[in-house]
């Protein structure tokens, strides 16, 4: 319990800092850094359910981008920085090492090494590195399943339109 806590409070001092030196964020736009990782932990997390072909998934990615900032910056201000925040300390150089368990930068990275460091998380005795995990996961999939074009890829025909009749 006292490694979580303090691992909490090292995670949360580290964000504060690493916010005011090279945020994910600038003017709610991702920075590089950020956009690199959020397109490899996607790459990861959704895999073959990405369109085959480089311009297709280039073009699928930035879309989840897309849908993501704008998610985000409509969120409340707090919980915008809790996002801020985790995506800062997840893109830097020592929170990709300390927290993620990667070593090559998320550019370099190939899927398979992403994929493993992210179950590493999810399977970790520290509940910081699995809220993490759990997190990125999570805006992964909101932002990509947003997008209509993807609901027949896992067999989701879309809303119902419900018929509503007038009262007798």
């Amino acid at each position: 319990m006292t490694l979580g806590v303090v691992g909490a409070a090292a995670m949360a001092l580290a964000g504060g800092s690493l916010a005011l030196v090279e945020p994910a964020r600038r003017d709610a736009t991702f920075t590089e850094q950020a956009q690199a990782m959020l397109q490899a932990v996607a790459r990861a997390v959704l895999g073959t359910l990405l369109p085959a072909g480089a311009a297709a998934e280039s073009a699928a990615l930035t879309g989840l981008l897309l849908r993501l900032q704008a998610t985000i910056a409509a969120m409340p201000v707090a919980m915008q920085g809790e996002v801020d925040e985790l995506l800062t300390i997840v893109s830097s150089t020592p929170g990709r090492r300390a927290l993620v368990g990667l070593a090559e930068t998320w550019a370099d990275a190939p899927t398979s090494a992403v994929t493993a460091a992210l179950q590493d998380m999810r399977l970790s005795s520290l509940a910081v590195r699995q809220q993490a995990f759990h997190a990125l996961r999570d805006l992964s999939n909101a932002a990509y399943f947003s997008d209509p074009s993807t609901w027949l890829i896992i067999g989701y025909p879309g809303p119902r339109d419900l018929q509503i009749s007038a009262p007798a």
